[in-house]
């Protein structure tokens, strides 16, 4: 029997165990490395409330990952200390939050005490969904600060638990729906992500200045740039760190292909061939615009596939809906925007498609059409496919001079060259692929 990188039990043979190697830097620098509290091998040694290990057990957790078990002492220890993670999702870092939450919270008293942000409602309700399993015997109330989600003629939330985004979140405050003055807890997912959007930063830190000064403040980011850095410290001053000591993505147990295309137009011709060649379980292909989002959609339903498009245009309740249907399997193929390219966790997904290569222009548009390829986004793309060590497909279409030379660019950039297959010859492509996906 196996566990995967969040402690649950599986019988997946093509799963591996975390191997991730955590770094450690303690804001109190009289802290005691060889502390039994520094490291912990068991839930059983955190001295948690027994109806959180109830769930914990329910959810068929076995032990602490690798990040968790240095991670949770530090968040958990008391007094609260503000605590900075370097994580991407996979390792454990959702369930190590969350557990503090549940753990800082006087479940006797109905007002807010704990709020969490993240970069998109899919991320928000993915959360909740851990919340909701993990706090099932503790009486955890959790609301919803993300557009359209919010109940309908409350004057005000008495959740104990928040989770949402940055711009609802500090609407609702300004309104005086939330009522901040109880948090003990404040909870970043994705930092690096809210950073790079638009606005998304300055939010974040409206939401923290309106809390309370003396609340523990947990931050995670998938990536440290000098930029993250800078804003982790202002957001969480003298905190506890932890930074896992390999390369951010590990995409070793992902095959990534370069469709060698004979015109842009020819792309959709060969995704299709994709789906005839292939037994595919789930698949998420990405594109620039959510125009090419819709349109590649509408034409592959035309065409008898099940599929469906998600983008930041839609209405929260159809997001919600075609998130709900992919997540439970009813959709094979969702074809989206990087709305979902960081945090969605969805087993079965094992072929990742990128229509269109990520560019730099499109994580800040005030920066002007930039074109140089946004590596990171990238990563993070194919890294919904592979999951806790499972086998998955990336596959990258180029078609022109430029396209040939931006994946080069990718390829440099990542230090691994691509498959290419020639498209042209469909039997040959079906021949090349499957050799090298044995």
């Amino acid at each position: 029997m196996q566990t995967d990188a969040d402690g649950f039990i599986t019988d997946n043979s093509d799963l591996i165990d975390s191997t991730f190697d955590v770094q450690v830097t303690l804001a109190d620098q009289q802290a005691d490395p060889n502390s039994p509290l520094y490291s912990v091998k068991s839930f059983d040694e955190l001295g948690l409330h027994g109806d959180l290990k109830k769930g914990l057990f329910q959810m068929r957790f076995s032990k602490p990952s690798k990040i968790q078990e240095r991670a949770l002492p530090l968040l958990l220890a008391n007094p609260p200390t503000n605590f900075i993670g370097q994580s991407q999702s996979g390792t454990g870092k959702t369930a190590a939050f969350v557990l503090t939450m549940l753990s800082r919270i006087d479940y006797s008293k109905n007002t807010p005490q704990a709020i969490c942000l993240a970069p998109s409602r899919e991320l928000a309700r993915q959360i909740m969904n851990v919340i909701t399993e993990m706090g099932k015997f503790t009486g955890v109330q959790a609301e919803y600060a993300i557009k359209d989600a919010l109940p309908k003629g409350t004057a005000k939330i008495s959740a104990h638990i928040i989770i949402g985004t940055p711009g609802t979140a500090i609407d609702l405050i300004r309104r005086n729906i939330i009522d901040a003055k109880h948090i003990k807890v404040f909870v970043l997912d994705e930092a690096d992500n809210m950073i790079d959007s638009q606005g998304l930063g300055d939010q974040t830190i409206r939401v923290k200045n309106s809390l309370p000064k003396d609340i523990q403040i947990v931050l995670f980011s998938a990536t440290f740039n000098d930029t993250v850095r800078k804003f982790a410290d202002k957001i969480a001053p003298n905190a506890n760190k932890i930074e896992l000591r390999k390369e951010e993505m590990n995409v070793e147990n992902i095959k990534q292909f370069c469709m060698d295309c004979e015109s842009a137009e020819a792309k959709y011709n060969v995704l299709v061939q994709l789906y005839s060649l292939l037994t595919i379980g789930q698949s998420i292909i990405f594109c620039q615009s959510r125009d090419t989002a819709d349109r590649i959609a509408k034409r592959m339903i035309d065409e008898g596939h099940k599929v469906a498009s998600l983008h930041g245009a839609k209405e929260g309740e159809e997001r919600d809906a075609v998130i709900d249907a992919f997540r439970e399997g009813k959709t094979k193929v969702l074809i989206t925007t990087n709305v979902v390219a960081r945090g969605l966790d969805i087993m079965k997904v094992n072929m990742v498609v990128n229509y269109d290569l990520p560019f730099m222009f499109e994580r800040d548009a005030a920066k002007g059409a930039d074109r140089t390829i946004d590596v990171e986004t990238y990563i993070h793309r194919i890294g919904r496919t592979g999951r806790f060590g499972r086998k998955g497909v990336s596959v990258n279409f180029v078609y022109d001079k430029q396209t040939w030379q931006q994946m080069h660019s990718l390829e440099q950039l990542i230090g691994k060259q691509m498959i290419t297959i020639k498209t042209g010859d469909i039997d040959k492509m079906e021949e090349v692929m499957k050799k090298n996906l044995k």
